[in-house]
């Protein structure tokens, strides 16, 4: 992974500063209050997964607040979910408070005002964090939302996986080519989705109302016909018999829009098939017809809406070179 900051680099009196600009950089801008300036320590390192990125951090003594200010002056709307690797670190969001534990996971999300803290007397505190486009999760934000703040096991099932995996990266991330890198990075979203999905399940497992079944009945439908030309919000209310009403109506209760789910998958499908070199030999009009966009001009500002590139950009940030070879340590 690439050092990004290390306070054993700089001197005493420019260690916060240069904190505070290096976080805002690789993760989101937040307010800082350290409970010793002169004696703070922290490190960060991290490492790019296509639109994901990993980031191992260690840090003393803090308190950290992101206030609606912030957000509104920058939001990157991502998603980050932080695995503790060691310290004891409190979590408030959305009106939800936690104190984490070593093995625990959080999520929480940067277009919400937040406080994370690490309290004095227990040394560095460590922690490792995925971060990604909100938009590219598979799954009703309105429904996520319920996990923001909320301990979730990194010691079991699925969590375990995931954390392990995360902890994997950091580890051998040396040795990944970008394109290693790339493919990495679509395992650990469908990993945390794993992780928030089997948190939901319960709430899934729970007697649902027909608005709600049918909710993820016509979201596998999408997912199953992104290819097809004629996905539209008219085309699926006919195929489940409703009005296109009802249907707006439900998927507004679940916090998207028809067009909006349809647009994030049909996006997900293009980003994963850019990077795939099974897939070279198609040009980047060719992958973006596929999934629904047969106009060049639309799929290149959607693409970059999302992510921030043109497709073709995204792509050739992962395109083979002569000398893409694992680093050696």
């Amino acid at each position: 992974m690439e050092t990004v900051f290390d306070t054993a680099q700089l001197p005493g009196p420019l260690r916060v500063e240069a904190w505070i600009e290096t976080t805002a950089l690789a993760l989101v801008r937040t307010d800082f209050a350290l409970v010793d300036p002169d004696a703070f320590g922290a490190r960060l390192n991290a490492a790019s997964l296509g639109a994901m990125q990993v980031t191992e951090m260690s840090y003393g003594p803090l308190r950290s607040r992101r206030t609606p200010e912030l957000i509104r002056q920058s939001d990157p709307e991502q998603y980050q979910i932080a695995y503790i690797c060691r310290g004891y670190q409190g979590i408030e969001q959305v009106r939800r408070q936690a104190l984490l534990s070593p093995g625990e996971l959080v999520l929480y999300d940067s277009s919400h005002p937040f406080t994370a803290s690490v309290g004095a007397g227990q040394g560095l505190a460590r922690s490792l964090m995925l971060q990604f486009p909100r938009q590219l999760l598979p799954l009703p934000e309105s429904k996520v939302a319920g996990l923001f703040a909320e301990p979730l096991s990194g010691t079991h099932g699925v969590g375990r996986l995931f954390a392990q995996f995360l902890t994997t990266l950091a580890d051998d991330h040396a040795t990944y080519t970008r394109r290693d890198a790339a493919r990495l990075g679509n395992t650990a979203l469908d990993l945390a989705t794993a992780v928030l999905a089997h948190q939901l399940d319960g709430e899934y497992a729970r007697p649902m109302s027909a608005p709600g079944v049918l909710f993820l009945r016509i979201t596998a439908h999408i997912d199953r016909q992104l290819h097809a030309p004629d996905l539209e919000p008219a085309t699926i209310a006919a195929a489940h018999g409703i009005s296109l009403r009802y249907l707006h109506r439900i998927f507004q209760q679940n916090g998207v829009s028809v067009s909006a789910y349809i647009k994030r998958r049909r996006l997900e499908r293009c980003r994963r098939d850019l990077i795939d070199p099974g897939l070279s030999h198609l040009t980047v009009h060719a992958i973006g017809t596929r999934w629904g966009f047969p106009r060049p001009a639309d799929f290149t500002r959607a693409f970059r809406s999302a992510l921030g590139v043109p497709p073709t950009h995204y792509r050739a940030q992962y395109a083979p070179r002569p000398c893409d070879a694992p680093a050696t340590r």
